[in-house]
This record gives structure tokens, C-alpha cells and sequence, in this order.
């Protein structure tokens, strides 16, 4: 595959009327983005054809969030406070517990349709339903008629909490792009570069997001944050920070099938044995990277979950990182929480099983290598490795 940036830059621009990419112009992140994939990612035919107008969509929406900045400066003026951000870990229940916030009606969520789609703002009355929904809807059954296997593995639905990844893309400075194709170059330049341009534009989207009038306290998520925590807390200082903890075999197990299942929509490619040494490598440089946060800032609270505990008792578990962060579940919230978890049992789209061994991973090695993390947080082991 040949890829030009700069001639996706200049068509994007012309087909938008739109030139004005933000600070210091094309994103670095794009540039090596695109070379990583052309060299790396091995595309099947699906790659191929879609990889150039992910790209391009993700531009565009940059533009288009640039330009609605500088048409509306009051935009600078919204204030994002004290946001209850999940930190991580991967596939420890970090999206189920951000869709259970999304349930208390004084919070206020990044959903999946606006963050590709953030302007205009969305009023309350278009909050959750509305063409631009009903075509994130179809978007996203498009890709479940083109991999079934996607939503027993990570279902995405329109109107509800998704990741923080899916606006920093739009920076070029995003985990989401390894998501969808193998891209260690990239990988190597993300956990290098200062991700502060990646937290800034964010910052913006959601300045713009609730300048529209739905309002709240934000809940927000991404593992991707557990990479980034100076950048993070540079950008919002007063963020309220939650990290799950899971068995890391199954964390392992699970992420590796996440990814397995995503690139393999663009990609032919047995992938298996590179997804299992850099995923279980990048979980490793999470851990490390959120224990040397919190030992340069050991005033700063983050409120520690147990995987197993937010699967026994979400409600109770949502209460107690309330509590935590200086909040108080009201009933109301409480009995939205519980009412969620009833309508969307385990295994509603389908049981995701996985094996970290499919990845050319040893249980017994992974324990070892994540043993200071089991012991410091008390993981209790899991016996059945299914989400």
C-alpha cells in the first residue's frame, strides 16, 4: 500500500474548505502513524481500502473541531472540573464500570457517536438520539457484519461511554491506532513523545462538547492514560483517578484477544506471537508507569478497584469510588446503575473466551513477571479466563 500524507492532508482540506490542522500544523503522529502502517501492518484488502479513509476521517474531524474553536472562542471559556477519569488496567472492567457512571444523571459521558462527530455540540434533546447517532449506529453494525466476532469481544454501542483514545486519534497520538493494525514503529515514537498535544486537543473537544448545554461532572476512560499520567494531570490537575485491577493472565489474555479480533478485520496476517510479546510488554510499562506516577506524587489519591468486586457488586463498587473521590451515589443513580447491569448481563453479546498460551505466552511466566503488581495490589487469581 501507498500512502501520501501529504496528499490525504491536501484532499481533506479541499474537500472540507477547512486548512487550519491547529498548533504546529500536520500532527507528527500522522507521519509515522502512516509509515509504520505501510511498512508494518501487513493490510489485507478490507486494510487496504479502509485504512486511508480512517485516516482521512480523523483529519477531518480535526479540522472541523480547529475550526468550530476558532469560530466560537468562547469555547476557551467552559471549564472541565474535577473529571472522574478511569485510568485502567486493560480489560479490567474499565469500559463496563464507565458505562455505569454514564447511568447517574449528574454525570456526563463521552459517547461513542460525538467523539467522532463532536461538532456541532450536541443539545440535551439530540443527546442520544438523532441522524448522527442513527449513522454512528450503522457505522458500527457494519463492522459486526464484517467481524461478528467483535462485539463478544469489546461491543460498541453509539450512545453510550467510550474511550478517550477514539478523540486523541485525531491527534495522531493514540493507542487506538494499534487497535486496528500493527504498528510498532508507531509504538515505540507514542511511549517517547509528549503526549500533552493529544490531552490539549481532548481538552477542546470536550470544551465544545458541553458548551452545547448537556452538562455534568465528566466520567471519562481509557488504559491508554495509564502511558500518559503527567500529561494527563498537566492538562486537568484536579482529575479524580480510578485504576482496576485484574489476574494480569487474564489481562493478558484478554487484551491480546482484543487486538487479535480487530486487526484481524484489515489484516491476514498470523499476528499472534508479536500481539503476545508487545501487549503483555505494554501491560508491564503500564504498571511501571503508574507506579513511578504515584511514588513522584505520593499526595495525589487514586482510588484502587478489584476486577472481582466491580463483577460482584458494581453497584456497591460505584458507590465506594464516590465515596473516595468526595461524592456520595444518590438512590436515584444507584438504582440506574443497578437497572443497567440487569439489562446487559455478562456474556450478552456472546462469551469471550481466550487462551494467553494461542499467544505463545506461559501462564507461569506471566505470573512471575507481574508478581510485584499482584502482591502490591492483592490480585486474586481467576480461574476461568473469560469477559
Amino acid at each position: 500500500m501507498i500512502l501520501d500524507v501529504d496528499a490525504l492532508v491536501e484532499e481533506t482540506c479541499t474537500r472540507t474548505g477547512l486548512h487550519d490542522l491547529g498548533p504546529g500544523g500536520v500532527p507528527d503522529g500522522l507521519r509515522v502513524l502512516v509509515d509504520s502502517a505501510v511498512r508494518q501492518a501487513r493490510f489485507n484488502g478490507i486494510g487496504e481500502a479502509a485504512f486511508p479513509g480512517i485516516v482521512g476521517a480523523a483529519l477531518e474531524q480535526r479540522l472541523r473541531v480547529v475550526d468550530w474553536a476558532a469560530r466560537h472562542p468562547e469555547v476557551a471559556d467552559e471549564r472541565i472540573e474535577a473529571p472522574l477519569v478511569v485510568i485502567g488496567m486493560f480489560r479490567a472492567g474499565t469500559t463496563l464500570l464507565s458505562r455505569l457512571l454514564d447511568q447517574d444523571p449528574a454525570n456526563r459521558a463521552l459517547l461513542g457517536w460525538e467523539a467522532s462527530d463532536s461538532v456541532p455540540p450536541p443539545s440535551p434533546r439530540e443527546h442520544r438520539s438523532g441522524p448522527r447517532v442513527d449513522a454512528a449506529h450503522a457505522a458500527n453494525g457494519m463492522l459486526s457484519q464484517i467481524n461478528p466476532r467483535v462485539d463478544a469481544v469489546h461491543h460498541e454501542a453509539a450512545d453510550e461511554a467510550t474511550e478517550c483514545i477514539s478523540v486523541m486519534a485525531q491527534d495522531f497520538t493514540s493507542m487506538s491506532w494499534e487497535a486496528i493494525a500493527n504498528v510498532p514503529d508507531y509504538h515505540g515514537w507514542l511511549m517517547t513523545v509528549d503526549q500533552r498535544s493529544a490531552y490539549e486537543y481532548h481538552r477542546t473537544v470536550l470544551r465544545i462538547l458541553q458548551s452545547g448545554g448537556v452538562r455534568g461532572r465528566w466520567t471519562l476512560k481509557s488504559p491508554h492514560h495509564a502511558t500518559a499520567l503527567d500529561a494527563l494531570t498537566a492538562v486537568y490537575p484536579d482529575a479524580r483517578l480510578v485504576l482496576l485491577h485484574r489476574d494480569p493472565v487474564a489481562l493478558c489474555g484478554s487484551v491480546c484477544s482484543l487486538i487479535e479480533t480487530m486487526t484481524s478485520t484489515f489484516s491476514d496476517a498470523d499476528h499472534r506471537a508479536a500481539i503476545g510479546k508487545h501487549w503483555s510488554g505494554v501491560l508491564m510499562e503500564c504498571v511501571a508507569r503508574i507506579d513511578a506516577f504515584r511514588a513522584a506524587h505520593p499526595d495525589r489519591p487514586v482510588v484502587d478497584v478489584h476486577y472481582a468486586d466491580l463483577m460482584t457488586d458494581p453497584v456497591d463498587t460505584v458507590a465506594h469510588i464516590y465515596a473516595a473521590t468526595g461524592d456520595e451515589l444518590s438512590d436515584t443513580a444507584a438504582a440506574a446503575v443497578a437497572d443497567y447491569v440487569q439489562r446487559n448481563p455478562k456474556g450478552r453479546f456472546g462469551e469471550h473466551r481466550y487462551d494467553v498460551t494461542t499467544y505463545g505466552l506461559d501462564p507461569d511466566e506471566i505470573r512471575e513477571r507481574f508478581a510485584g503488581y499482584v502482591e502490591r495490589y492483592a490480585v486474586p487469581t481467576e480461574v476461568a479466563v473469560t469477559d
